[in-house]
C-alpha cells in the first residue's frame, strides 16, 4: 500500500533521534529530542487551495527542516509517516 498526498500535502518519514551526544554521552529513551529533520517521501500535485494556486518546490528524496509537533502521524505496514502541508516545512537541508 502507498500514500499518495493530495493538492499541497507532502507525507515524509522522519529522521532517527540522535542515540549519542558530539561528546559520546549515550541519551536514554526520555532523553532524545524529537528529530526535525525528515525526508520526503511523496509530494502531491499543488493546485488550487482556498481559491488560491499553490505550486510545490518540494520533490521526493529531499531532506526537510520541519516544527517539532508538524503535521499528522500515520503508521502504514509498520513504518511511521507524517502528513504535513507543503507550508508548514520549513527549510530544506542540502
Amino acid at each position: 500500500m502507498t500514500i499518495k498526498p493530495l493538492a499541497d500535502r507532502v507525507v515524509i518519514k522522519m529522521t532517527e533521534a540522535e542515540e549519542t551526544t558530539k561528546s559520546g554521552i549515550i541519551l536514554s529513551g526520555a532523553a532524545k529530542e524529537k528529530p526535525v529533520i525528515a525526508e520526503i517521501v511523496a509530494v502531491g500535485e499543488g493546485g488550487m487551495v482556498d481559491g488560491n494556486e499553490v505550486k510545490m518546490y518540494v520533490s521526493v528524496g529531499q531532506k526537510v527542516l520541519i516544527s517539532k509537533y508538524a503535521g499528522t502521524e500515520v503508521k502504514l505496514d509498520g513504518v511511521e509517516y507524517t502528513i504535513l502541508k507543503q507550508s508548514d516545512i520549513l527549510a530544506v537541508v542540502e
